[in-house]
């Protein structure tokens, strides 16, 4: 697949990255389901990762690749971290953009 670059490991690996899918942040081949989601479905909310993949129709080596990956890229990682906080505060401070529930009454 043209553009597409492959995580560490084999070629066979499952974690892609595809400028025209979630902003070529990385994640699982075949899904939008990305490598960060994963991490704070699991690491951060503390979901099993069997729950993950069944509630994402996913293959639960699938998570653990993402996780592996999450772990093995830190600055990557980082970079998209304060991406998306930059995103939150920028939404935050603009009253036009909902945030969340409470913002839709």
């Amino acid at each position: 697949m043209s553009g597409t670059k492959s995580g560490p490991g084999t070629s066979q690996s499952r974690i892609v990255s595809t400028e025209d899918v979630l902003g070529g942040k990385p994640r699982i081949d075949g899904t939008r389901i990305g490598v960060y989601f994963v991490h704070e479905r699991v690491e951060g909310r503390g979901l099993e990762p069997q729950t993950v993949a069944d509630r994402h129709d996913l293959d639960v080596a699938d998570v653990y690749r993402a996780l592996a990956y999450y772990h093995d890229h830190p600055d990557e990682m980082a970079r998209i971290e304060q991406e998306r906080k930059g995103i939150r505060e920028s939404a935050e401070s603009d009253p036009n953009v909902a945030t969340g529930p409470a913002d839709l009454e």
